[in-house]
């Protein structure tokens, strides 16, 4: 499989997280039983989110996942070292982007998923991540070919391979199944989201 020709879509340098602000308050309690909205602000109601359909196009899956993306593996990996304080090595996924969507062809082997769909779309996408190893803060970016069907139902998790980011002058290490890694759990629960219309819009 050549894996390695994937680099040429995948390599990129962060640049940046995007800040998050937070919601002013709707409403101040008065003596009454009912509280009175602030002059200038919308009724409580227009902030309510609305039920989003999960697109039909992968690209636009894509983008939706790419964005919810650390959020959501960061929660997988959270509830993971809750489950086992004695981890030593934990991190988290900084950015997630850069997705092509260019197949590769999939020959017999390690590397063919083994679903009962015939022909999976492919997502290849990079994850730039920080971890913490006994104290120290690494960064590296984290190659994905992530293989996704749609049925009636709506988009489904098939496969997941991974490659970590390796110096220039070593040579690349062998893409592994991360299918039940961190990225991968957090994926399919953001996949069942989807499918619920649990997301936020576009």
């Amino acid at each position: 499989m050549q894996w390695q020709a994937t680099q040429k879509w995948l390599c990129w340098i962060a640049g940046g997280l995007v800040a998050g602000g937070f919601a002013p308050s709707l409403a101040t309690t008065t003596h009454s039983d009912h509280p009175t909205a602030l002059p200038g602000h919308a009724d409580a109601a227009d902030y309510i989110r609305p039920e989003v359909t999960c697109p039909d196009d992968l690209e636009s899956l894509t983008a939706m996942l790419l964005r919810d993306l650390p959020s959501y593996a960061n929660r997988v990996s959270q509830r993971a070292r809750n489950r086992e304080r004695s981890l030593d090595v934990f991190g988290y996924v900084l950015l997630a982007g850069r997705p092509e969507f260019e197949p590769l062809s999939l020959g017999p082997g390690e590397y063919t998923p083994t679903a009962p769909e015939d022909d999976p779309d492919q997502v290849f996408f990079t994850t730039l991540e920080r971890q913490y190893v006994a104290g120290e803060a690494v960064r590296f970016q984290h190659y994905h070919w992530l293989f996704l069907t749609q049925t009636e139902s709506g988009w489904r998790f098939v496969l997941m391979l991974s490659q970590i980011g390796s110096p220039p002058d070593e040579p690349p290490s062998p893409p592994t199944d991360t299918s039940n890694g961190v990225i991968g759990r957090a994926i399919q629960t953001w996949l069942r989201d989807c499918r619920a219309g649990d997301i936020q819009p576009l």
